[in-house]
């Protein structure tokens, strides 16, 4: 049996962050005419990278080379960034927000606020784009910001990333460690959820740690989502899933998204690439198992990780889908991983 180059829709990816470090809106050209980098418009059209979640995030001021170093070791605990005020917060946001519409004035993406605009994004050769914040940061305590966030487009959010903010702690980057590393969300956590609810805007339960996970799991209404985590079963680092953890996502509807980071693809949870793509697979097998075929995607973390050797860039997309096929899943299968289950998510989660 034969397959056309599989649509690949996306949970995650932090291209925003690399184009407004490399110079804002006035970057944000070379998504077309070619970047250095794991996402751009020609590496898009080459790998099927169709659309995903553009998160936008707010960085610690820390050394990212000297937290890779340390997660090359055995075993490692870094220390969680110190919370980020919303006055610092709010104007990264907005840069990146303005940098994402410059891609779509610049006829490269559409920005998706449903699934008929994704469909219709993708099939007029436009990369779809749902604007996400990592990170809740740039929303303060009475959630004023957030309806005004929902207004530019906002359609999913992670509570944190991996660091504390007003509603509620992530999880550090810890090998070897449960996700249990703390307390769940603060009151106003418990808040922006249910106004999440109302909204229909996606809460990412990445990044939080397992309390906060219950606490959202506990109060929401819509199909529970990790936009870009792994097995703990595999990988036993904080970040990623319990067995129980994904069984509750199952019993929801909702969807996990295969994270690409290889700290929490490899068992031994080290930040180094040579990483097969078989390993990748065993993390799927593992989750299919238990969240059904319906109930995982794709969650790369382009542009924000280290990645598999073989998948360096959007381009290096058909090389999974290939090995999927090899290992075994057939044609419908493969198409439910790499787009059709985000879309029924997403249309359970905004539009039911």
């Amino acid at each position: 049996m034969s397959f056309s180059l599989p649509v690949v829709f996306d949970g995650h990816n932090d291209v925003l962050l690399r184009l407004h470090s490399a110079g804002g809106v006035q970057s944000a050209a070379s998504f077309v005419t070619g970047r250095e980098g794991a996402l751009d418009l020609t590496k898009c059209r080459d790998g099927g990278f169709a659309g995903g979640f553009f998160a936008v995030f707010v960085p610690s001021p820390s050394d990212p080379d000297l937290k890779f170093h340390e997660m090359t070791k055995a075993t490692y605990n870094l220390a969680l960034p110190d919370e980020i005020e919303w006055s610092d917060a709010i104007s990264v946001v907005a840069s990146q927000i303005a940098i994402l519409r410059e891609l779509e004035r610049l006829g490269a993406v559409r920005i998706c606020q449903n699934t008929a605009d994704i469909r219709s994004a993708m099939a007029s050769d436009k990369i779809a784009a749902v604007l996400h914040l990592e990170g809740a940061e740039a929303i303060d305590g009475d959630l004023h910001t957030l309806d005004l966030l929902y207004g530019a487009g906002l359609r999913s959010l992670g509570p944190v990333w991996s660091r504390p903010t007003r509603f509620g702690h992530g999880v550090p980057f810890r090998y070897p460690s449960t996700p249990n590393t703390g307390d769940g969300l603060t009151d106003l956590g418990k808040a922006l959820v249910r106004r999440c609810n109302e909204l229909r805007i996606l809460v990412d339960l990445s990044h939080l740690n397992e309390a906060g996970f219950w606490d959202v799991a506990n109060l929401s209404t819509a199909p529970l989502v990790a936009t870009h985590s792994n097995a703990h079963a595999i990988c036993p680092h904080a970040r990623n899933l319990t067995d129980a953890q994904l069984r509750a996502i199952a019993e929801s509807g909702g969807l996990v998204g295969l994270n690409f980071a290889v700290a929490f693809l490899r068992e031994d949870g080290k930040m180094l690439s040579d990483v097969p793509i078989s390993q990748m697979l065993k993390h799927l097998d593992h989750m299919i198992n238990i969240l059904g075929e319906d109930g995982v995607g794709l969650g790369s973390d382009y542009d924000g990780a280290v990645v598999p050797q073989e998948l360096t860039d959007a381009s290096g997309l058909p090389r999974l889908t290939a090995e999927m096929k090899q290992h075994g899943y057939d044609e419908t299968l493969i198409a439910k991983l790499c787009h059709e289950n985000w879309l029924r998510a997403l249309e359970q989660t905004w539009e039911s």
